[in-house]
């Protein structure tokens, strides 16, 4: 059999080719088009929402959510620069931290290795709830409207640790623990001049996944923050969003003032809020995008 009836026999035929074309194209627009669409809505007018609904062609366009949104600029910048903070240490400290407590679990010499898998995994199924939470981090701790309190709860995700602890178990071959210890090199040397280096894609993705969940974050601040200056942007925006809702559904207040309430924007202006959210998200992805991949399907849980 010569080479070219073998290119022949592994192409795939014209018609499977459009088929999975055309599917590949469907799952990106049902990736883009709800973007879109949050962007087109948050430039429509409330009128045109209420009457219309949601459409990618509104009757009537609105610049009155950015307006209302950016009236008090200020207090928008400080809240993106408090998520902007909380999210870059958090996800470094996160990464680190899980890393430190998957390496050692994953090494089949260490003689804890079973005891802290099962403490890890327990975590999993079990917590103590928000109760004992909020007095653990106010009482115990003292970190009421503190950012300490919005980074503690999120650094160590079991699911994510058992994720890293197999990729070290895929990726990390024990021969090479043993030669750079004949060399003379210690855990910690090994851990951050050899471990570290080859678990580029799981860090990478990890420090992905700890992005997200720190920027998204809004809970731990309704539960531990008190002051405004230090709300994050997501807090922010669910504070201004219920605001708008109660000023909404105020009979006197609309009585009283019919054309303030009619132009007052209410979904519109939670499509602008999520337009500016999702700003870092977008520029973060695409570093992330090439060791997103790898780094699951390495580090997937293997029965």
């Amino acid at each position: 059999m010569n080479v070219t009836s073998i290119r022949r026999e592994n192409t795939v035929s014209p018609i499977a080719n459009a088929l999975l074309n055309a599917m590949f194209l469907l799952l990106a627009l049902a990736c883009v088009l709800p973007v879109l669409l949050v962007v087109i809505v948050s430039f429509t007018h409330n009128d045109a929402l209420v009457n219309d609904g949601y459409r990618f062609f509104p009757t009537k366009l609105s610049w009155i959510a950015y307006e209302s949104l950016f009236k008090d600029y200020s207090t928008l910048a400080r809240a993106y620069v408090i998520s902007i903070g909380i999210t870059v240490v958090g996800t470094g400290l996160s990464v680190i931290l899980m890393a430190l407590y998957a390496y050692p679990i994953s090494r089949q010499d260490y003689p804890f290795r079973k005891f802290f898998t099962f403490f890890l995994f327990f975590t999993m199924l079990f917590n103590g709830g928000v109760v004992s939470k909020y007095i653990v981090f106010t009482q115990a701790l003292g970190l009421l409207d503190s950012y300490s309190a919005l980074l503690l709860p999120l650094l160590i995700i079991p699911f994510n640790v058992i994720i890293m602890r197999t990729f070290f178990q895929a990726t990390i071959h024990p021969a090479l623990i043993e030669s750079a210890r004949i060399d003379g090199a210690g855990e910690f040397r090994i851990f951050f001049r050899i471990v570290l280096p080859l678990s580029l894609p799981v860090l990478a993705t990890m420090a992905l996944l700890g992005t997200i969940v720190f920027w998204n974050d809004w809970f731990n601040s309704l539960l531990f923050i008190r002051t405004e200056e230090k709300y994050p942007l997501q807090y922010l925006m669910l504070r201004v969003l219920n605001d708008v809702q109660y000023l909404r559904s105020n009979v006197q207040l609309a009585a009283q003032n019919p054309e303030l309430m009619s132009n007052l924007p209410d979904e519109s202006l939670q499509m602008a809020f999520a337009v500016v959210c999702m700003g870092p998200i977008l520029l973060v992805y695409p570093f992330f995008q090439k060791y997103f991949v790898k780094g699951l399907t390495v580090g997937a849980v293997k029965g």
